[in-house]
């Protein structure tokens, strides 16, 4: 029997310890033999869970290349700003890399990442997790099967959720474009990806995009409101009070996430909620916070051969990231609501409907994706392990051009402009120096 995939993690926080839980559930197909993280408690908790030796953890992943190469492939889930650089070294070291999404916050830095895993001869593997949602990839067959005809314009919705938004781009690691990303780029280069293998190789040739920061302002603070929720006279009258959104959520006993995610340094309890609210980012007012992203953004797309697409990406959702899809096509149209596909065909006027079986395991039940997580690794995995990159669905080239179609909405939204994309690559510094996003 072959040995198991070796692992080395790269950023112990929520998406590194979900992906490192496939070892657990199949040992004997990968096995996590060190961390890299300077937080200790992260590194501590990876390790009891795989049992990882002393010498393999790190709190400088750069150490890591000291040695000798001593795994097969590399899981980088490193803050966004922080993705080049790892990604870079271990693929010129020789490992192949497993890459949370997005893959860098500048053209420039993703254009190296895939140079340097083309010339080490690496796999790379970019964390679009939805390409591996049983229910997405039906999507893309029924359309290469020519269930609707020649595809005309594609219609596709994110809505965040409220909550979702408020604990992720308003008090969170991706809330002020500094020090993460523009929120199109965070969040949505999921989509814009989704929208982009859809469209089924076809080059888009024009975007334009609008979006602002909406609600989330200091204008918006209600009168007599504090800094702080735990110290709020009107908090009981917020929708957004952390009070609700995380103390109230682990006096019931939920400890997932986003729970998890406000403790680093400890396992949630209401004890160490309590004081994460009272000291940490997470217990701001949200409308007292240094946020600058936008709530709400809609990009337009123009591909060759005439077909169009609109997206869209809004905060203030009930749903919570329950993608909705409308395929239309010359023969026929086809719908998605994230749980079910509805096909209508032109010719006999008859709809059907698709569903898909998707059993996902239970460590991955949670990750947010529909046990899309889960998939994604089973696919790396089973790729590095038969040395056969045909099992990726998101590899570097395919990636990087839509990667450079969001940064070219988002050139679009600064400039308020329509972007030619015949040359599909924006100046130097998009993403860097962006304009507000209250401003259109």
């Amino acid at each position: 029997m072959a040995s198991p995939v070796s692992v080395i993690v790269v950023g112990a926080g929520s998406r590194g310890e979900t992906y490192s839980q496939f070892a657990r559930i199949h040992p004997d197909r990968m096995k996590v033999v060190g961390v890299a993280d300077p937080r200790k408690f992260a590194c501590k908790k990876l390790q009891q869970q795989h049992n990882i030796a002393e010498e393999n953890i790190f709190e400088d992943w750069h150490v890591i290349l000291e040695r000798e190469k001593f795994a097969d492939c590399v899981l980088v889930c490193t803050p966004d700003r922080l993705h080049k650089a790892p990604a870079v070294a271990f693929a010129r070291k020789g490992y192949h890399v497993l890459l949370e999404k997005p893959m860098a916050t500048t053209v420039e830095d993703c254009t190296e990442i895939v140079a340097a895993c083309t010339e080490g001869g690496v796999m790379l593997t970019v964390c679009h997790v939805l390409r591996y949602d049983p229910i997405i990839h039906k999507i893309k067959e029924l359309i290469d099967g020519g269930a609707i005809g020649d595809v005309v314009h594609i219609q596709h919705l994110e809505p965040v959720g409220w909550y979702h938004f408020a604990h992720s781009f308003v008090r969170g690691n991706w809330r002020n474009e500094a020090e993460s990303s523009f929120a199109l780029l965070a969040k949505s280069c999921h989509d814009i990806d989704l929208i982009h293998h859809w469209a089924g190789g076809r080059r888009c040739v024009k975007v334009s995009s609008f979006g602002a920061l909406s609600h989330f302002r200091k204008e918006n603070k209600p009168a007599g409101a504090a800094n702080r929720c735990l110290a709020c006279p009107v908090e009981g009258n917020c929708a957004y009070s952390a009070k609700k959104i995380y103390l109230d959520a682990v006096k019931q006993g939920h400890v997932g996430w986003p729970i998890s995610v406000i403790c680093p340094t400890s396992l949630p309890d209401i004890e160490s909620v309590t004081e994460a609210l009272r000291t940490g980012p997470y217990g701001r007012c949200v409308y007292d916070c240094d946020n600058d992203v936008c709530t709400n953004q809609v990009v337009n797309m123009e591909f060759e051969g005439g077909l169009t697409a609109a997206f869209t990406m809004v905060a203030f959702t009930e749903s919570i990231c329950q993608r909705k899809t409308t395929i239309y096509g010359s023969k026929g149209e086809l719908s998605c609501d994230g749980h079910e596909i509805h096909v209508f065909d032109f010719l006999t006027r008859r709809a059907t409907k698709h569903t898909v079986s998707n059993t996902t395991p239970e460590a991955f039940s949670m990750s947010g994706h529909g046990g899309a997580d889960f998939k994604l690794m089973e696919a790396f995995i089973s790729a590095v392990a038969n040395n056969d990159p045909s099992m990726i669905r998101s590899g570097p080239e395919e990636t990087l051009r839509s990667h450079l179609l969001v940064f070219e909405a988002e050139r679009s939204r600064q400039e308020s402009r329509v972007v030619d994309c015949s040359a599909h690559r924006p100046p130097p510094g998009v993403g860097i120096k962006p304009r507000p996003a209250n401003q259109t």
